[in-house]
């Protein structure tokens, strides 16, 4: 979808006023749905506008299952009534006219909703007896009681309904229900007790069951109304990766007891990345998940031996397409997400006075973090000398000298919309080109209130793109709210990493596919040594 450009001032007044993204295409918009929770073969009422007055080829898709022609009862260019199909799940409901494709709300299948469980203890694992409300926004906060949730959560976490857009070639049979984590990183959990929960609605969550999962079982689903969006966000064109990547250690001089600490990063867990599942490993890792990484303990290493670490893992990546009504966006000053991604730190300096200044004359007097982080985005494009040549540097060194490479690029938009007050985080990770070649790249998420995560690419919006790398034509446009599939994501943000012993000697790997404070940690009689973490490795890609 396209999206307005700052180059054109009177089209984006005029724009903005509309609360659209596109003032050339006339794109379906669905506003609403009766009933949103329902029955096989009853009426559904479909609100919103361009339709178009008659159907012709124009067709509704429900869970990706478009009905029979006997199904429609009425339509306009406001208004569809239809009756739903024999399909037999839940799924998103989608109005396709003119070879465009609306933004999608879910249609609940009453039928195959739980019920929830009254009357004696069925288990020993977790209950849900009730909700602190049945709807929510994303971010929104959420009390959960009810019993055997566990005095802590350590590998336990709360679920919620997940969707994507299916591919043409799934049977509707196929599909299966599936659920996105509440993100800790992003402080999602504010308590955990035997008996009571208190999370925030995740990036991603659309409406349907939420359950609570524990090394004892899962409890019984129970539902849950994701409210108040405004906008929608679709996931399509699932992509599976299955990635290597690994560490080599030569040890030359090391005596006595002896300790080395090594941090691997996992693929990152988000809405649009899924279903990360190891496949091979070469060694049983002392910590299975510390803060996103894989922790491994070497003790009592011998002078001139080698130790090597091998991982294989596989990913399910998605593309990210965001539709946003700019007038329906009301972010709440002070609000969590604000006071954790708006704080300055060596690598974010959004408290540079340089920065400020800069981030203050782009905003001007807008109000609204959307279009606060695309003038933001389209400086860079313009005027931040983007480039995929490596560079030294960060923010301010891009700053000053007007030339940025993605990772300086990526550093500086999340510096600039910090100081003018958007949440944001650098993203890290790998690129992969039509050879399935993994390149090492960065790019950028800003938080809406309500909505969620909101992706971008200034680099590929740029041009700026490795060899053999497929660039769209409308990059511009398209990589401000919009990220392909040809990626794996690392870190999102930096992961703060602890020191394992007080006097261990750490180190570092700048400009690497993950954003981390540690990598390696030696203590002991280990005196030196040196290591080769190898790039990213993709064997095989697979579309669905």
């Amino acid at each position: 979808m396209k999206r307005f450009s700052l180059l054109y001032p009177a089209i984006l007044i005029t724009c903005a006023a509309l609360g659209i993204l596109s003032c050339k295409e006339k794109i379906p918009e669905i506003q609403s749905i009766n009933p949103r929770i329902g029955t096989m073969g009853e009426l559904l009422t479909i609100r919103g506008e361009h339709f178009g007055e008659q159907r012709d080829e124009s067709f509704v898709s429900i869970a990706g299952i478009p009905p029979t022609s006997s199904s429609y009862i009425e339509w306009r260019d406001d208004l569809i009534r239809i009756r739903v199909p024999e399909f037999g799940e839940s799924g998103l409901v989608r109005v396709h006219s003119g070879g465009r494709k609306s933004n999608a709300l879910l249609f609940s299948n009453r039928a195959t909703m739980p019920t929830p469980v009254s009357g004696a203890e069925l288990s020993q694992g977790p209950r849900i007896d009730s909700l602190s409300s049945q709807s929510g926004q994303i971010g929104s906060p959420l009390t959960i009681t009810g019993n055997g949730f566990g005095n802590s959560r350590e590998q336990s976490g709360v679920y919620f309904s997940w969707d994507a857009e299916p591919a043409l070639s799934s049977p509707v049979e196929e599909r299966r229900s599936e659920t996105v984590e509440v993100y800790d990183a992003e402080g999602g959990y504010e308590l955990w007790s035997d008996r009571e929960i208190r999370v925030r609605v995740p990036d991603g969550a659309v409406s349907g069951n939420i359950e609570v999962r524990t090394p004892r079982g899962s409890s019984r689903p129970v539902f849950f109304d994701i409210s108040g969006k405004p906008g929608t966000k679709t996931f399509r064109d699932k992509r599976s990766y299955t990635l290597k990547f690994g560490v080599d250690i030569q040890v030359q001089n090391a005596a006595g007891q002896n300790t080395l600490y090594l941090w691997a990063p996992k693929p990152a867990a988000s809405a649009a990345q899924r279903n990360t599942e190891l496949l091979s490993r070469s060694m049983e890792p002392f910590v299975e998940n510390y803060r996103g990484t894989t922790l491994f303990k070497l003790n009592d290493l011998r002078p001139n031996t080698t130790v090597g670490i091998n991982l294989i893992y596989k990913v399910d990546v998605y593309t990210q397409e965001t539709t946003i009504r700019i007038p329906a966006i009301k972010q709440e000053s002070g609000a969590p997400m604000e006071s954790l991604f708006t704080r300055p730190s060596a690598l974010i300096p959004s408290g540079d006075e340089r920065i400020k200044t800069l981030a203050a004359t782009l905003t001007g007097r807008e109000r609204n973090p959307f279009v606060k982080a695309q003038k933001i985005y389209e400086w860079l494009i313009m005027e931040g000398g983007i480039q995929n040549a490596g560079l030294t540097g960060g923010a301010i060194e891009a700053l000053e000298g007007k030339r940025a490479d993605p990772y300086m690029a990526s550093l500086l938009f999340c510096s600039l919309a910090q100081a003018a007050g958007i949440p944001a985080i650098p993203v890290s990770g790998v690129l992969v080109n039509r050879f399935q070649s993994a390149s090492r790249h960065y790019w950028a998420e800003f938080w809406i209130d309500g909505f969620g995560w909101v992706p971008l690419d200034p680099a590929l919006g740029a041009g700026a793109a490795p060899g053999g790398f497929n660039l769209r034509e409308d990059r511009r446009e398209w990589y401000f709210g919009n990220l392909d599939n040809q990626r794996i994501t690392f870190s999102r943000g930096l992961t703060n990493l602890s020191q394992m012993e007080t006097r261990g000697r750490v180190a570092v790997r700048d400009r690497s596919y993950a954003l981390q404070n540690l990598w390696e940690e030696a203590a002991g009689g280990l005196e030196s040594y040196s290591s080769l973490w190898g790039d990213i490795t993709i064997t095989g890609a697979y579309v669905q």
